[in-house]
C-alpha cells in the first residue's frame, strides 16, 4: 500500500497497515516546514486578542499553539484535537462528527459569533471556507500561518523502486489525506504509475479527494474512509477486499 502522509506523520498509519497484515511504502507527497519564528511573531503581535482561536491541523498546532493568546480553542478534526489535549491544552470546539471545515461551522459556539474576533492558524494557503462563513455570521477573522506545505524533491532512485514496486502488485491501494496531496501525488508520479490511478483504489477519509479522483479518473472506484484515524483507514481497505473477494 502506498502512504503519502510526511514521512513523520505516516508512522501511525504505516503500523496499523502492518499489524492488519498488509506492506506500506512510504511516499511522502508534502514536506512540512515551520515559517521563520520572528516572521510568525511579528504577525501575531499585530493581531487583535482572539475570542476564539482555530487550529486547522496538527501542523498549526504544534507550530503555533503558544499564538493561542487566551482565546478558546476550536479543533477542526480528531486528530487535531489530540494534539492540543497532548499539549496540556482545552478544546472548546470540535465538530461532533466530521473533521472539515463544514462540520466544524455546524457546532453551537460557532454559530453567534458576532463581533467576535477569530484567529485561524494554519498553513500559508488553503480553503477559504471557513474564514468567509464565519464573516458573514459577524466575526473579525485574521490567518496566522505557521507553516508551509511543498512539494517535496524526490531521487530518480525514489521513483524507481516505486515503478517497480507497483509493477510486481505490491501497490494495491493508496492513501490519500488531502486534496493537496492528490495533486502533488499525480505530479511526482512517474508516468506508469500515474497511468495506474485509474484502477489502484484511493483510499481517502475526505469527501472532496474523492471528488477529485472521480473528477479526474471517473472509471476509478476510490474508497471514503469514515476517519482520518489509521484504524479509519485500514478498516476501509479490509471493507474493500473483503467485498471483493470471492
Amino acid at each position: 500500500m502506498l502512504v503519502t502522509r510526511p514521512r513523520t506523520q505516516a508512522v501511525e498509519l504505516v503500523a496499523a497497515i502492518e499489524n492488519a497484515g498488509g506492506s506500506a511504502f512510504c511516499f511522502p507527497v508534502l514536506d512540512i516546514a515551520p515559517i521563520d519564528q520572528n516572521i510568525v511573531a511579528a504577525h501575531a503581535a499585530r493581531l487583535v486578542k482572539p475570542d476564539i482561536v482555530v487550529f486547522v491541523s496538527r501542523n498549526a498546532v504544534e507550530y503555533g499553539l503558544e499564538y493561542a493568546n487566551g482565546g478558546k480553542i476550536a479543533a477542526i478534526g480528531p486528530a487535531t484535537a489530540a494534539a492540543v489535549t497532548s499539549a496540556g491544552h482545552f478544546v472548546d470546539i470540535q465538530p461532533a462528527a466530521g473533521f472539515d471545515s463544514e462540520h466544524l461551522l455546524a457546532e453551537p459556539m460557532l454559530k453567534d459569533v458576532a463581533d467576535k474576533n477569530v484567529r485561524i492558524i494554519r498553513g500559508s494557503a488553503g480553503r477559504e471556507l471557513l474564514a468567509e462563513e464565519l464573516a458573514i455570521r459577524g466575526a473579525t477573522v485574521d490567518y496566522l500561518s505557521v507553516y508551509e506545505r511543498r512539494l517535496p524533491d524526490v531521487s530518480e532512485q525514489t521513483l524507481a523502486d516505486l515503478e517497480s514496486r507497483w509493477r510486481s502488485g505490491d501497490i494495491a491501494f493508496i492513501t490519500v489525506m488531502s486534496v493537496q496531496s492528490f495533486h502533488n501525488l499525480v505530479s511526482l508520479l512517474p508516468a506508469w504509475c500515474e497511468s495506474q490511478l485509474g484502477t489502484t483504489p484511493l483510499v481517502t477519509p475526505a469527501s472532496r479527494v474523492l471528488k477529485e479522483a472521480l473528477d479526474r479518473y471517473p472509471a476509478s472506484r476510490p474508497i471514503l474512509a469514515s476517519g482520518p484515524q489509521a484504524s479509519k483507514m485500514v478498516e476501509a481497505i479490509i471493507a474493500r477486499q473483503q467485498a471483493l473477494a470471492p
